[in-house]
């Protein structure tokens, strides 16, 4: 048993060496490369892929000229309807522009009163916002407030123009004036109720908004 089993032994040992031992086969250069488990898509630009299709530089900064139109005719057009959905825009273009030609319309005049122009926007701007967010179920924003009292301010503008070339300290002068303070109170009002839905509160609006114009009027008088 042990003459026939040494051979075998022998033959076992020997084949992992002479498998060693064999010629490998020559490297033919080339890299394992993983397939790709998803197929990358190309991100598609929002605006397309020219300066052509990318929208308007003024319709970025939220300027549209037909509402700024639309509203300056509602504030000259006492009677006539606001629409409530551009009314609740926060559009400062056109009241900052209205802000600026009161305050040269009273330069004319010899008053340099920009900074109570300003100053008082401010403070009637941050009155009208607590107020009406007191009274309406919606709320709303400070920049729709700033933006309705901006617009409204126009018909004082025609003041401060008549106070230029007219004395507005006689019995004319006040009575232009209060019709002037009216004008600016009532469409303020008219747009806060059609932007807000408040029905039936156009003259607790009006008289807030009144207070306010008189201190405008009181510059453009004297």
């Amino acid at each position: 048993m042990t003459s026939h089993s040494s051979p075998m032994i022998l033959e076992e040992v020997e084949d992992p060496i002479a498998n060693m031992m064999q010629p490998q086969q020559p490297y033919t250069g080339q890299i394992f490369q993983p397939t790709q488990a998803y197929t990358p898509t190309t991100p598609q630009p929002f605006y397309g892929n020219s300066f052509e299709d990318e929208p308007p530089l003024l319709e970025e900064l939220g300027i549209n000229f037909d509402h700024i139109w639309q509203k300056t005719l509602t504030v000259l057009h006492p009677l006539k309807v606001a629409d409530g959905s551009i009314m609740n825009e926060t559009d400062l273009a056109g009241p900052m522009v209205f802000c600026l030609a009161f305050g040269a319309t009273l330069l004319l005049a010899g008053k340099i009163q920009f900074g109570y122009v300003y100053g008082i926007s401010a403070i009637g701007c941050l009155g009208m916002f607590c107020l009406l967010n007191l009274m309406s179920m919606t709320g709303v924003s400070f920049g729709c407030v700033a933006s309705v009292l901006g617009y409204c301010l126009l018909p004082m503008i025609l003041l401060s123009s008549f106070a230029v070339i007219f004395s507005l300290q006689g019995m004319v002068g006040i009575i232009l004036t209060a019709g002037i303070i009216g004008w600016c109170s009532f469409s303020a009002s008219k747009i806060f109720i059609s932007a807000l839905a408040m029905e039936g509160q156009q003259l607790l609006v009006a008289y807030p908004c009144a207070l306010l114009y008189g201190v405008f009027a009181l510059i453009s008088v004297f």
